[in-house]
């Protein structure tokens, strides 16, 4: 009797684990991408009650870093160091300028530049900021180096993703 064409023959063991490995691949938990992206939302969850008495969102917290390291800055710079588009920028900064933290301006040199500068109170604000980073150290659990190890592993992954869509 002879097999009809519609029959499968079964699978080899071999088979079967290479296309099982293959299904794996495709399982939540094996995604790199889950992994970061759940990672930031606990990140997030950490940092909203370390902001909150600073009275900053962690978007507006990225900016008011990039400003007490290096005040007046054009929109342009603020948006390349964060990776952000001016349409998400924008908004964020005009709150930050209502809370009265920040002011923005035209730059006298060129006109079609606009710049963030600290108020008084923005400056101010630094001091109280001073707790964030012990806080997200001590939740992460990891010493000094480990963050810093962590730290510069994921800065060279995002370089290597860049360069791929480049």
């Amino acid at each position: 009797m002879s097999k009809s064409v519609s029959e499968s023959p079964s699978k080899s063991p071999a088979s079967k684990a290479s296309s099982e490995a293959a299904i794996d691949l495709l399982k939540l938990d094996m995604q790199l991408c889950f992994a970061v992206y759940s990672t930031a939302l606990a990140f997030n969850s950490v940092y909203k009650p370390l902001l909150d008495p600073l009275g900053l969102t962690y978007p507006q917290y990225l900016v008011m870093l990039v400003l007490w390291e290096r005040d007046g800055v054009p929109v342009k710079e603020i948006g390349r160091l964060l990776h952000l588009d001016s349409g998400t920028l924008t908004p964020l900064l005009k709150r930050l300028e209502a809370a009265g933290l920040v002011q923005r301006s035209r730059d006298p040199a060129d006109e079609r530049q606009l710049q963030v500068t600290l108020s008084v109170a923005g400056r101010a604000l630094r001091e109280k900021a001073q707790a964030v980073p012990p806080g997200i150290g001590a939740a992460c659990g990891l010493g000094a180096g480990e963050l810093m190890d962590l730290r510069d592993r994921l800065l060279a992954l995002r370089e290597r993703l860049d360069g791929s869509v480049s």
